[in-house]
C-alpha cells in the first residue's frame, strides 16, 4: 500500500493552504468542487491514507439499505458466514430506512469499526471517494454506479450473462424481443442491456424503442406494467426479458391475463436465478449470479486491505450462468 501523505504535502502539491485541503478531505461543504478535485488528484500522486493495522479482533460495517429479501439476503448472509471464518465480527446496517442516514459520513469517526462492505451503495461516487481518502478499508458490492477510482469493487458479469442469455433466444429462432430494463442510471441496467443488444446485433437485429422499456424499480410489479405495455403493441414481441426474475414473474401474470402460452406462444427468461425463478408455471430460463459468492469474495477483499496487500486488481467481476428452463421454447412460425 502507499503511504500516507501528509496535509502539508498536499497542500505544497496543490498550491492551497493547509486550512482548505483539510477542508476538502473531510468533506465539508464550504470548498468548491474544482478545489475538491484538486485535492483527490494529489492524494491519487501522493498516495492516500493507509488502513488501520488489525489489532485483536475486527469489525466491518456491512450496510445493505434495502430489504433483506432472497437476493439480498443471500448476500448478506454469506458476508456473515465468511466473516465468522476469519474470526471478523459483522455491525449491520440494512433496510430501506438505512438509504436516508449518514452512515457513511459517520464511519471515519467510529473507533469501533475497522472496515466496511457497502452493498448497492446509493451514495454518489464523491461519497465513496471521500470514504476511502478519510482512511476508511471498504469493498462495494454490486456498485450501482461506474465504481471510482482505486475503490475497490465485486460484482457478476452482468454483460456476459445477458449476452448468453439473449444468443440462447436468438438460437431458437427470436428477432423480436421486447426488452424490460431496470433503473436507467444503474451500472448493471447499462451492462446487461448492452449484452442483449450484442447478441441480437450479432444477427443483425437492433431493437428500436418501442421494444424497449425501463423502470425505476425492479419489482415484479414494474416488470408486469412494463410487459403489458410490449405485449398490446401493434407488433407483439415472441419473446421477453426481465431485468431479473421478479420482473419476469410480472411479465409471466401479464401474459396470462391476455391467453399466451408460454413458451408456445411466447417465451420469457429473467435474471438472478432466485427460489422464485423454480417456483413458477413454467419454471424461468434465467441467469444465474453467484449471490452467496459475492458476499464471501467482498469478505476475502476486505481482509486483504485490512493486512494492506497489494492489490492489482481493483473491480472482480464473477462469471454468470445461462440456466435453460421451460420459460423459452422456439419462435412460433
Amino acid at each position: 500500500m502507499r503511504t500516507r501523505a501528509t496535509v502539508r504535502q498536499l497542500a505544497a502539491e496543490t498550491g492551497l493552504s493547509v486550512t482548505t485541503v483539510s477542508r476538502a478531505l473531510n468533506g465539508q461543504d464550504n470548498v468548491a468542487p474544482h478545489t475538491r478535485e484538486l485535492v483527490l488528484q494529489a492524494v491519487g500522486r501522493l498516495g492516500h491514507r493507509a488502513p488501520r493495522r488489525r489489532t485483536g479482533r475486527t469489525t466491518v460495517y456491512v450496510r445493505c439499505p434495502y430489504l433483506l429479501t432472497d437476493y439480498f439476503g443471500i448476500i448478506v448472509s454469506a458476508i456473515a458466514e465468511a466473516a465468522d471464518l476469519h474470526g471478523i465480527e459483522v455491525v449491520l446496517n440494512a433496510g430501506e430506512a438505512a438509504q436516508g442516514s449518514d452512515a457513511l459520513s459517520r464511519l471515519p469517526g467510529r473507533s469501533d469499526v475497522d472496515g466496511a462492505i457497502l452493498i448497492l451503495p446509493p451514495e454518489p461516487g464523491e461519497d465513496l471517494v471521500r470514504l476511502r481518502d478519510q482512511g476508511v478499508p471498504f469493498v462495494v458490492v454490486d456498485p450501482r454506479t461506474a465504481p471510482p477510482r482505486d475503490i475497490m469493487a465485486v460484482s457478476a458479469a452482468h454483460f456476459t450473462g445477458a449476452r448468453a442469455l439473449m444468443a440462447h433466444l436468438v438460437g431458437l429462432g427470436h428477432r423480436r424481443v421486447g426488452i424490460i430494463g431496470g433503473p436507467r442510471e444503474w451500472l448493471v441496467t447499462d451492462a446487461r442491456t448492452a449484452g442483449y443488444l450484442a447478441a441480437l446485433a450479432d444477427v443483425g437485429v437492433l431493437p428500436g424503442p418501442s421494444l424497449m422499456r425501463f423502470v425505476t424499480e425492479p419489482a415484479t410489479e414494474h416488470g408486469y406494467r412494463a410487459a403489458c405495455t410490449l405485449l398490446d403493441g401493434a407488433d407483439r414481441p415472441t419473446a421477453l426479458v426481465g431485468f431479473n426474475d421478479k420482473m419476469a414473474v410480472g411479465a409471466l401474470r401479464a401474459a396470462t391475463e391476455r391467453g399466451l402460452r408460454v413458451p408456445e406462444d411466447l417465451s420469457i427468461a429473467g435474471f438472478d436465478d432466485i427460489d422464485v425463478s423454480r417456483a413458477t408455471h413454467p419454471t424461468l430460463t434465467t441467469v444465474r449470479q453467484p449471490l452467496a459468492e459475492l458476499g464471501r469474495m467482498a469478505v476475502t477483499l476486505l481482509t486483504r486491505l485490512l493486512d494492506r496487500h497489494e492489490h492489482d486488481a481493483l473491480h472482480v467481476e464473477l462469471a454468470t450462468e445461462l440456466v435453460v428452463r421451460d420459460s423459452t421454447g422456439p419462435v412460433r412460425r
